[in-house]
Formats: C-alpha cells, sequence, structure tokens
C-alpha cells in the first residue's frame, strides 16, 4: 500500500522567495504582498486544494555577502521587502477550516517568554492550526542587526536552542493545567489560581521567573518543524522536530538523512512515526511533457543570475563576487547553513566554480525544479516518497498564482486517483491532522515539563 503525501505550499512574505527573478514575469503577482487579499485568495486556493498547510520562510537580516553590499539584493528583490508572517496567519485562518501554518520565527533574536505568548496566541487564534519552523540563523547581518558583532556558531547555536526549547516547553506545557480556566461568572472567578503555576528558569542563556501569560490554546506546543541536516542539527531535530524540512540532493542521500534522524529519535525513546520528512521541491507542470518544458524554456527567460548568487552567497557564507567565472571556489569553514556547503559540493564536486554553480541554478536557485506532465511529477513524488521515505513536499512557488494552480488543476486529482493523496481533511488541529493526536505525545522531551514536573 502506497503512504499519503503531504504537500505545503513554501512561500515567504515578499516578492522574491527561492526562484530568483521570477517576480519579473508579466504572470507573476507576487507584487502584490502588501494586499491582505493576496494572501486570503491564497489561502483559500490552498484549502481547495486540500493542501496540508503554508509553510512560510522567514529571515530577519538582508543578504549582502555577495559583493560585501546588500545593493544588489535590494535591487533584485532577493527575500527583501520582507515583512513579518506571524501578522497574516490570522487573516488567512479566518477564511478557512483546515489549512495549518507553518511560520519560520529566529530563536536566536527572540526573547522566549514573548515569543511563547505570540505562539499560544496564534495557536489560539488559528483553532490549533499552527506550526513553528524552529531556525537559529545564518546571517550576520541579523546579527548585527540586534546589536551583535556577528552570529554565534553554528555548533553553539543548537546549544542555545536546547535551552530555549526546554523553556518554552515549560511555558507552554508546564505552566496552566487544562481544567484552570473555569470561567466561573457567579463567584466571579474565571481561572483556578492553584492551577496556575510560576516557572522558574535559570540556564546559561536565559532566566525567566514567571507564568505564562495564556490559557492552554489547542495544541498547547505548536507543529515543531525544523530544517538542519548538519550532524548537529540532526541531533536536534531527533530531539525536538516532529516535521524535518531537507532540500533535494540525491535520493541515496536523503534517504540517508531520514534514517538517521528517524534512527537518532527511536534512541531517544520517540517513535520514528513521530518525525515526518518533508523535501523541498519546485514543480513545473504541464498536461503534457512537451507543454511543461515549454513553459520552463519561458520562465528561464526571466532568471536573474545576479540574484541567484546573492541568495547563495548568503546561505553558503561565500563571497561569489571574489571569484572570476571559472576559478575554483574555496569553501572554508562558515558560519551560515553548513550542509548547503555539503550539497554542492556533492552535485558540483569539491572544486566548484561560479560557472560550475550557475549551471545548477537554472531557474535561479540551487533546487532543480522537476519539470514533466502530471502524470510524471505524480510518479517522481511517489518514487521519492517510497524510496527515500519522504512523507511530503513543499513546494516552491515560481510563478505565482499559476504554479499551484497548476498542482490544483492537474496534479491533485491524479495523486488522489492513485491513492496516495486524501479526499478530505481529518478532523481537529494541526498537529492530529498530521499525527492523529493533537498534543505532543509522551515520548516527546516536552513531556516531562506537564503539570509542573520539572519545571524548576
Amino acid at each position: 500500500m502506497l503512504r499519503e503525501i503531504h504537500l505545503n505550499a513554501f512561500d515567504m512574505f515578499c516578492p522574491g522567495h527561492i526562484q530568483q527573478g521570477m517576480w519579473t514575469h508579466p504572470r507573476d503577482q507576487s507584487y502584490r504582498v502588501n494586499d491582505l487579499q493576496y494572501w486570503t485568495d491564497c489561502a483559500r486556493k490552498l484549502e481547495q486544494g486540500l493542501f496540508d498547510g503554508i509553510f512560510f520562510a522567514d529571515v530577519v537580516g538582508v543578504y549582502d555577502v555577495y559583493g560585501g553590499s546588500a545593493d544588489a539584493a535590494v535591487r533584485g528583490a532577493v527575500q527583501l521587502p520582507a515583512n513579518d508572517p506571524t501578522i497574516v496567519i490570522p487573516a488567512m485562518a479566518a477564511v478557512t477550516k483546515n489549512l495549518g501554518f507553518g511560520v519560520t520565527c529566529n530563536l536566536i533574536y527572540e526573547q522566549p517568554f514573548l515569543f511563547a505568548r505570540r505562539m499560544s496566541t496564534l495557536d489560539h487564534m488559528t483553532g490549533g492550526r499552527i506550526g513553528w519552523n524552529i531556525v537559529t540563523g545564518y546571517l550576520d547581518s541579523a546579527a548585527r542587526a540586534i546589536g551583535l558583532q556577528g552570529q554565534v556558531a553554528h555548533d553553539d547555536r543548537y546549544d542555545l536552542a536546547d535551552e530555549y526549547m526546554s523553556l518554552v516547553y515549560k511555558l507552554w506545557e508546564g505552566s496552566w493545567d487544562d481544567d484552570a480556566v473555569v470561567g466561573d461568572k457567579q463567584n466571579a472567578v474565571f481561572t483556578d489560581p492553584a492551577k496556575v503555576r510560576v516557572i522558574h528558569h535559570e540556564g546559561r542563556q536565559y532566566k525567566v521567573d514567571a507564568m505564562h501569560l495564556c490559557s492552554p490554546s489547542p495544541q498547547r506546543t505548536p507543529v515543531l518543524y525544523q530544517a538542519g541536516s548538519s550532524p548537529r542539527g540532526r541531533e536536534f531535530a531527533a530531539t525536538h522536530a516532529e516535521c524535518v524540512f531537507v532540500n533535494g540532493q540525491k535520493k541515496e542521500d536523503v534517504r540517508g538523512i531520514t534514517s538517521d534522524i528517524k534512527a537518532r529519535a527511536e534512541a531517544k525513546g520517540r517513535s520514528t512515526d513521530d518525525v515526518k520528512v518533508f523535501l523541498g521541491a519546485t514543480l513545473i507542470i504541464g498536461k503534457t511533457g512537451a507543454e511543461a518544458q515549454e513553459k520552463f524554456e519561458e520562465y528561464r527567460r526571466y532568471v536573474s543570475s545576479e540574484a541567484a548568487l546573492v541568495h547563495a552567497a548568503a546561505s553558503l557564507g561565500i563571497d561569489f563576487a571574489k571569484y572570476d567565472l571559472d576559478e575554483p571556489i574555496e569553501t572554508g569553514k562558515s558560519q551560515a547553513i553548513v550542509s548547503n556547503v555539503e550539497i554542492m559540493n556533492k552535485a558540483a564536486g569539491p572544486k566548484w566554480t561560479r560557472r560550475r554553480l550557475l549551471e545548477q541554478m537554472v531557474l535561479g536557485s540551487r533546487q532543480q525544479p522537476w519539470v514533466g506532465s502530471a502524470e510524471e511529477i505524480a510518479e517522481t513524488l511517489i518514487g521519492w516518497s517510497e524510496e527515500a521515505g519522504i512523507a511530503g513536499f513543499n513546494l516552491s512557488r515560481t510563478v505565482t498564482p499559476e504554479s499551484i494552480d497548476d498542482v490544483i488543476t492537474h496534479l491533485i486529482p491524479l495523486l488522489q486517483e492513485k491513492g496516495v493523496y486524501k479526499t478530505s481533511y481529518a478532523e481537529g488541529t494541526y498537529r492530529e491532522k498530521l499525527f492523529g493526536h493533537a498534543r505532543l505525545p509522551a515520548t516527546h522531551s516536552a513531556a516531562q515539563y506537564r503539570g509542573g514536573t520539572a519545571a524548576e
């Protein structure tokens, strides 16, 4: 029996997200990101297609590695201007009933006490449909924006993140009992004080002595996404993540990452079924393979090579402007996304050049698009699901909204016919739809803080 495939739209609150230059396409509507109706229309469309959710990427810095300046990023709309995705989610939730919302928030730059309140509020306002993509950042510009000299070292960021997670778990899971709110108008008691407790936390990075400000939300802890494929990132994912986001490589490499994370999770007492891996993918779909190829060639005319290099320079931590087209690039030690450098070394060889990098970025990013008829794309998704252990796909936009329209109109009905895609939503919260339970299971590390246990 084939496994069910999950689909998320992968987007960002900005005109230029992954496929650099696509905002210049005459049919692209991403220039409307400041228009609230753009997002509510998007939400309705995704729910019509039974998408599991929309996964919002986010950064809190600018891409200024290329040429030592942000000018090219500003000029080419490389994830700039970028608005706060948490603001638009309640409006999207108001026009949908089932769509989930995964939002990226960088814990390095978020005070945990206030962040915990924001996530609980979003979980309330969405009826239990919020997820959090846990990131520790990779842009020095973001560190400088909040007054730091530069980023914390890669592995040290994960050490800090482990403490951060324990603190927000205490607030979400341990501060309020489920039945704390009684709403007793006759005796003028809204909440029973005996069922709300102060969290005392004093660690290496954080000190909090306070009760959580929000009553228990439908999920308490949001659905936990994480996107780390480095050895330290995998260990973090095995401890905390429910959904792990990986970037495209060879199937055997992705299968290795998936198996390793699940094995690490199992060693921590978790069920391997409690970890789902999502692969980033870009789909170009036609009624026939020839039509899809024609659409791909049309899209290529709008690619910005400069913008693609700007984005790659920041995420790889390498200033490509310093190298001639065929000059070997030295990767060295980077505090950016370590796994991205490893992926490029595998794809282009250890002595890769700007030319070879640009050859990889055929549609303005390092993510190679899958081009084909709906039948061909369906078989590709099924193959990845079965052969690499992938639970679902985060689909990045190309030309919006037609890239999503193509998935809904052509691909999803075919996946349904093949028995690998739902025909209706399951009841309940985001976590219930994905995993069958509303709250984190007892085997998750957050469970130790429930009812005030280990909350000190």
